[in-house]
């Protein structure tokens, strides 16, 4: 059976006319029509339960009066003209934020389009609108936007907590980067302003009066550029009496900014007007305080600050505590190296002079080593020797090796140095004294003339330096053989040199002409040159000034010398 239409429309199979109306009543969104007049004409069963009309209610209702918002409602909702101007000139049109009126008045967002009504429909220049309930979309999108700012905050947020971690962690490598505490404290107030104040001042605590160590200002000039200038402005009087509460346990502490602010003092001079002082404290022990003042022009601390503040503190104290534990076994160190190190015999016709130093980055005793001791027919032995390693160990088995060195020269003196170097080499071998080691053994024998003949031999070990009474510096590169524990059963030469008169004579470890910057030919060259330049100095200064102008402390150096009296 067939549906009939009105004239001019073409017909519609009643089965394509049932599909049609089941899919305009099942339709997701609401559909109504209207005529010219603005008359709904025709929905489906989403409109009218969008919009809370009763089945059938709908038809007939003028869109525009009932559906629409009105000016002067007092509910300010948006105003939008009626769809048939929009659609007036065939156009298609649509918005998303627009809002429908329920049957109940109450408003529902809504977004929409609407079409010209076919002039098939019969109903002159209607309209056909399609819209969707928009407030379930848009309470979505606000959640979304929600969520969106919620992330970028906790972004945010994190962002400041890694740079906040990220300049702490830079504090922390400011304190453990140096051995030199005062060193570490001025990198330490660098990094201090403007983060956390506008000037930033350590003291330490020494004798009685806490003593400034370091400061820094935000701004250049702010403060006298010369250290001296600095230290010859006094802390305010509030300053000294909140520094010594600290001193003497107290906690975090405001100073007390006197009427009129600060005078000619540091914080005056840096225009301080809020000022906070921190204990660098741990374990009871009270290191010194931490000065942080702020001008007008900065915000007031607040409780984030004075947590950040302590925080800043705890790390200082801690790299505070490091250094001077530091401090205190590198002394404990060296101690023990020099009770190992033997002392000089006293040498008819020969001044000796000895010097060491350990390194000043370390807390270890090294195996460098210096001997000297009297044989038979009146001769000397000299030594200067470098075990491998820089620790007890190593600092052990020196020891045992110089000791087995004594015993074996003393045990027959009549054999040559490498001779006795080899039954060393022997010996260790057998007896473990040492993975490796090098070494200088040389022998001084006085002739009737006033000079003294040298014979040696080296094992891996520098050569030794002889500088005359004029200043001519020469290397003895003679006697030369593998270090000790390369191959035991190898034979070592022995070579011979006349020391005239005046002639200095140098052992050295390679702390003295090796390091990180230099290679070793030219730390040879250095110190054949200073050694030039200096011969003229008493023996025990020039050994010291050749360790100061040339070692380098991040290794043990060792001298031993012999000066022949000059004739005159």
């Amino acid at each position: 059976m067939e549906s009939s239409s009105e004239a001019g429309a073409p017909a519609v199979p009643l089965g394509d006319a049932v599909l049609m109306s089941e899919l305009f009543a099942a339709a997701g969104a609401g559909l109504y029509a209207v005529d010219a007049h603005g008359v709904v004409i025709a929905c489906n069963p989403w409109a009218e339960r969008l919009l809370g009309y009763a089945p059938d209610t709908l038809i007939g209702v003028n869109a525009h009066e009932a559906l629409h918002p009105r000016a002067g409602d007092g509910r300010d909702l948006p105003l939008h003209r009626s769809v048939l101007e929009d659609v007036a000139l065939g156009k298609r049109c649509s918005g998303d934020r627009a809002v429908l009126l329920r049957a109940d008045g109450s408003a529902l967002q809504v977004s929409w389009s609407a079409a010209p009504l076919p002039d098939a429909a019969g109903h002159g220049n209607g309209a056909v609108v399609v819209f969707h309930d928009a407030s379930a979309q848009r309470k979505r999108d606000g959640q979304r936007a929600d969520r969106y700012a919620h992330s970028e905050t906790m972004r945010e947020q994190a962002e400041y907590d890694l740079a906040e971690i990220a300049w702490l962690a830079e504090l922390t490598l400011a304190m453990v980067s140096t051995l030199d505490a005062e060193e570490a404290l001025r990198r330490l107030v660098r990094l201090l302003v403007p983060r956390l104040a506008d000037t930033a001042v350590i003291h330490l605590a020494q004798g009685r009066a806490p003593q400034r160590t370091a400061w820094a200002h935000q701004e250049p000039g702010i403060l006298p550029a010369l250290p001296s200038a600095v230290m010859s402005l006094p802390d305010a009087p509030a300053h000294v009496h909140v520094l010594q509460q600290v001193m003497r346990g107290a906690g975090i502490q405001h100073v007390t900014v006197p009427a009129g602010g600060f005078g000619a003092d540091l914080l005056g001079v840096a225009e301080a007007v809020e000022v906070l002082v921190v204990p660098l404290r741990l374990h009871a022990t009270t290191f010194g305080a931490l000065t942080l003042a702020r001008a007008a022009a900065s915000p007031p601390f607040n409780e984030e600050d004075h947590a950040v503040a302590e925080e800043v503190a705890r790390r200082t104290a801690l790299g505070l505590d490091n250094s001077r534990l530091h401090a205190a076994q590198a002394d404990i160190a060296a101690t023990l190296q020099r009770a190992l190190l033997t002392d000089l015999p006293d040498v008819p016709g020969v001044e000796l002079a000895a010097h060491y130093e350990s390194a000043q980055r370390t807390a270890e005793v090294g195996g460098d080593w210096y001997d000297a001791f009297p044989l038979d027919g009146g001769d000397t032995a000299l030594v200067i020797g470098d075990v491998t390693g820089h620790d007890i160990k190593a600092a052990s088995r020196m020891s045992e090796l110089r000791n087995m060195l004594r015993a074996l020269a003393v045990d027959r003196p009549e054999e040559s140095p490498g001779e006795i170097l080899r039954r060393l080499d022997m010996a260790q071998a057998r007896l473990t004294l040492a993975d490796s080691a090098t070494t200088v053994f040389a022998r001084l024998s006085p002739d009737s003339s006033g000079s003294w003949d040298m014979a040696w031999s080296v094992a891996g070990h520098p050569p030794p330096l002889v500088v005359t009474a004029d200043g001519n510096a020469t290397y003895l590169t003679g006697g030369k053989s593998l270090l000790l524990g390369a191959r035991p059963t190898t034979e070592r030469p022995t070579a011979e040199a006349k020391l005239p008169a005046g002639a200095t004579l140098l052992l050295y470890t390679d702390g003295l002409i090796e390091s990180r910057t230099q290679s070793l030919d030219t730390g040879m060259t250095r110190l054949r040159q200073h050694a030039t330049t200096h011969h003229h100095l008493p023996l025990p200064q020039l050994c010291g000034q050749l360790a100061r102008e040339l070692g380098d402390p991040r290794d043990d150096i060792t001298l031993i010398a012999a000066r022949i009296p000059s004739s005159s």
